[in-house]
Order: C-alpha cells, then sequence, then structure tokens
C-alpha cells in the first residue's frame, strides 16, 4: 500500500498540508458565491489550510471572495497568490502584490508567485520578492509553469535559489514532468504544486481509473488526486461546493496498491522522453 504524506516540506523546513484549495473560477458567478465560502471554510475544517488564488483569476474577484472565506481564520491558512508576469517588473510586483493583500483583507501572503514566465527579466521579479519578504509582505516565493530549463535559469540568478514552489499543471492525464522537471526539483527539495490534479472533473467514462475507483469504494476524482499525492507532489483541487470538498479530503485516507498504481501506469503511461510543459 502506498499513502499520502502528512505534511510537505518546504525548502525553508517549515511543513504545510500536502492537499489545499485551489480557487480558480470562483467568485465568476454571484450566485454561486455562499457556496464557494462555505466550500473553502469547510476546507478549512478538513485541514486543507493551503489556499491557492491569483489576481488574474476574475480580475482579483476570487482573491475577494477568498478573503472574505478567511476573514477572522486567517492564522490557520497557508494563502498562496501570484503575480502576472506583465506586472513582473520590480516596482510592478510590489504594486500588484499590495493589492492582492488590499482584496484579500490580509497584511500578508504566506507564499506568492510568478504565474508564469514572461518578457520582464527575473532579476527584476527577485528584487521585488526580496523587497516583500523584507517588508514583511510576502513569507515565501515561488514560481508555477516553469519547466526545468526555466528553473535552471531562475537559480542561476543570485537569490533565486530561495525559490520555495513550482506549481504546475499535473495529473493522471498529463504526466510530462515526469521526466526531468520532477526529478530536478526533488534532488533540490524544491516541492512541486498540482494545480487541476483532476482535470477539472474531465475524467474518462471507463477503463482502469474507475474499475481501481470501484474497488475502493471510492470515485474516479478520488482516485486520481490521491495518485498525485502518493508522488509526493502538493495539490490543490477546487472545489466550490461542501460535499466535494468533502470528496476530496476522502482522498488522503485512500491507500492505492502496487496492483493499483500498475494499472494506472498501463492506462496512463509515464513519459518516455521529454514533454513539453502543458498549461491550462
Amino acid at each position: 500500500m502506498t499513502s499520502a504524506p502528512d505534511t510537505v516540506p518546504l525548502p525553508s523546513g517549515e511543513r504545510i498540508p500536502p492537499l489545499g484549495q485551489g480557487t480558480w473560477h470562483m467568485g465568476d458567478h454571484p450566485r454561486r458565491r455562499a457556496d464557494e465560502i462555505a466550500a473553502l471554510r469547510r476546507g478549512l475544517d478538513l485541514g486543507m489550510t493551503v489556499v491557492d488564488t491569483a489576481e488574474m483569476y476574475g480580475s482579483g474577484a476570487s482573491e475577494e471572495l477568498v478573503g472574505e472565506a478567511i476573514a477572522g481564520r486567517r492564522d490557520e491558512v497557508f494563502l498562496v497568490s501570484k503575480v502576472l508576469p506583465g506586472h513582473a517588473d520590480r516596482g510592478g510586483t510590489i504594486a500588484a502584490c499590495e493589492a492582492s493583500l488590499r482584496r484579500l483583507g490580509t497584511d500578508r501572503l504566506d507564499l506568492y508567485l510568478l504565474h508564469w514566465r514572461g518578457r520582464i527579466p527575473l532579476e527584476e521579479t527577485l528584487e521585488a520578492f526580496a523587497e516583500l519578504t523584507g517588508s514583511g509582505k510576502i513569507r515565501h516565493w515561488g514560481v508555477s509553469n516553469f519547466d526545468a530549463s526555466d528553473m535552471t535559469d531562475l537559480v542561476a540568478i543570485p537569490g533565486g535559489d530561495g525559490v520555495a514552489v513550482n506549481q504546475v499543471l499535473y495529473n493522471l492525464t498529463r504526466r510530462g514532468v515526469e521526466y526531468d522537471l520532477m526529478h530536478w526539483c526533488h534532488r533540490r527539495d524544491i516541492p512541486l504544486m498540482a494545480y487541476s490534479p483532476i482535470e477539472q472533473g474531465r475524467l474518462p467514462r471507463t477503463g482502469a481509473l474507475r474499475e481501481v475507483a470501484r474497488a475502493h469504494d471510492a470515485t474516479p476524482a478520488q482516485v486520481m488526486l490521491a495518485w498525485v499525492l502518493r508522488q509526493g507532489v502538493m495539490a490543490i483541487p477546487k472545489a466550490g461546493r461542501v460535499d466535494h470538498v468533502e470528496e476530496n479530503r476522502a482522498a488522503l485516507d485512500l491507500e492505492l496498491t502496487s496492483a493499483d498504481l500498475a494499472a494506472l501506469d498501463s492506462a496512463f503511461p509515464p513519459p518516455t522522453g521529454p514533454v513539453p510543459l502543458e498549461v491550462l
């Protein structure tokens, strides 16, 4: 049997839960707002205290919703947001972070990510991250959607080895990062954080995934999530309803057998060569 780790260590030594909550598309529909806030709060109750958002999501609407959901509970949360690459020069990053903090109703982020690599030199973004860290507005910084060559460029910059996390698209149907990026990060103790770990619910209707789920009296989504967690990768699935959050949390308790893993590998083979980094 293989089970998920209880916590995931950051390079600083701080440990955070392996299963958190994503918020992409949350806040987009006013009629869903109450359900989405209730879902996030239920996730906190269940220990899913890593909450990920971004200035891009709904042009700040997601951050505002998260701010409402965590009001009065900020100290329970490991709060993550992201700066758009077009804002990622020194002054723009600081201004974007301060705007995110206002929308979130907090004085600090636990983790601030560059959403993807753009044209602005990474040196400028790192200067801003250093200033934000020094002022206490962020505790850690990281990146998102960086492939192995991007990470190599990053750590070659003075201060670049302070990167805490790389958040990437990773799930059973998108395993390209296993060929090089995962090994690169694991060798340096830089955790990966998987967004869309259940492929936004677009799951196969038949086959090995559903057979494994049936054998464990679980859902295919729970199997996909359990599989990601057992790769030593953090996961931040989005759930806009309380019952969906509870379903996701149960994946932590799902133990996959070696036969399960072999069946899933056969149905969703790992890469045998370099694969361009996939993004959504």
